[in-house]
């Protein structure tokens, strides 16, 4: 990622952070990651994962996109690029993403906040999707929907595959809800 996009995430996760009470050790040990590597992250030096974001908004209880909604280039790493098309502010809360991953890429993702579900629609290639023990092979104009609260992962064949990915997060209490935009807005 490049220093701007950096800069952007670091400032979101810092935002959230520090709008929860949390210090940066709680923050990092939460996450499972160094407290040096987090720093690193907020002042825009870090080189984050696409998992290592994930888990940093499952900590903080946000969407992934509230921590990415600043980003406008595709994020991406071992084969996968995700770049956010839009976030929702309704509730529940809905994001969209597009999705393309390498010929023969395997991309595990760890559980998301309590609640949320992912669904696909293929756009390009071939595609194996949805949860650990009930992947599903998706032709082009398919669409699968799953829980991706649990271990979840995408898988393509020896062609590239491009995929549009809802994700809906599970309904929020309004204030909850208001509170954590308002401290993104501010």
């Amino acid at each position: 990622m490049n220093k701007p996009i950096l800069g952007s995430l670091g400032r979101n996760i810092q935002t959230l952070r520090m709008a929860k009470g949390l210090s940066l050790s709680q923050l990092a040990q939460d996450a499972g990651l160094a407290k040096s590597n987090l720093s690193r992250i907020e002042q825009g030096d870090g080189n984050p994962t696409l998992e290592t974001i994930w888990r940093l908004a499952v900590q903080l209880n946000v969407p992934f996109g509230d921590l990415v909604a600043s980003v406008e280039s595709p994020l991406g790493e071992n084969g996968v690029q995700v770049r956010l098309i839009d976030q929702g502010d309704g509730n529940p809360r809905v994001d969209v993403y597009w999705m393309s991953c390498a010929p023969n890429t395997i991309k595990q993702s760890e559980p998301h906040i309590a609640g949320t579900t992912e669904t696909v629609t293929l756009i390009s290639g071939k595609l194996l999707a949805g949860e650990n023990d009930d992947l599903r092979y998706l032709d082009i104009g398919k669409t699968h929907t799953f829980a991706a609260d649990v271990p979840h992962r995408y898988q393509t064949d020896d062609s590239w595959a491009t995929l549009m990915m809802v994700i809906t997060y599970a309904k929020q209490e309004c204030a909850k809800q208001d509170d954590t935009k308002q401290d993104l807005l501010s």
